[in-house]
């Protein structure tokens, strides 16, 4: 059964270093499953620094912009840590592909608590600043709360990254190494 952990947060707040921090504590397999596309130069200068980051770490790498679930069934096992960044990526490839993302939420947030081993969510939260000024803007904005809301009640734990700090909203305690006491 997973223990799952969502980790919310801003842009630029910290919140994939964290879930990588979370992830190296873990002494078994680490699985990367990456929903990036490199699609134009920014972004593929930021895939590089994430995988910069990574580097010499030990992680095998996984990329899937799209059939998320597909891969965390693949890849989850008992003795595994698998980091998902992110799930904003991921909505919005569903979006631009005219996909059902609320049936794909739903689907994901019904099968992870049967998935084995240790499981992070890393996703933007978009509800806390300015109203967007374009209806997909506003659609996504809306997909990605409720997509949140969905996650985090199935998740045994939620996290929310600002300035680089954590913040429990739900579950257990931090013990040494942030890792949740009597959950390596």
């Amino acid at each position: 059964m997973a223990y799952t952990i969502l980790v919310l947060g801003g842009a630029r707040s910290g919140k994939s270093r964290h879930a990588e921090e979370l992830a190296l504590a873990h002494s078994g397999p680490r699985i990367y499953l990456a929903t990036a596309t490199p699609d134009d130069t920014e972004m593929r200068d930021r895939i590089a620094r994430h995988k910069a980051r990574r580097a010499g770490r030990d992680w095998t790498v996984v990329e899937e912009p799209l059939a998320l679930l597909g891969a965390l069934r693949a890849h989850a096992a008992e003795s595994a840590f698998v980091l998902v960044d992110c799930l904003t990526l991921w909505l919005t490839n569903l979006m631009l592909r005219e996909e059902n993302v609320a049936a794909a939420v739903a689907d994901l947030a019904e099968s992870l608590p049967a998935l084995p081993g240790r499981i992070c969510l890393v996703s933007n939260e978009v509800g806390m600043g300015i109203v967007p000024d374009t209806p997909l803007g506003r659609m996504f904005r809306d997909e990605a709360g409720l997509a949140h809301q969905m996650l985090a009640r199935v998740a045994d734990e939620v996290r929310f990254v600002v300035a680089g700090l954590p913040m429990w909203l739900k579950g257990g305690r931090p013990g040494p190494g942030g890792n949740i006491q009597g959950h390596p």
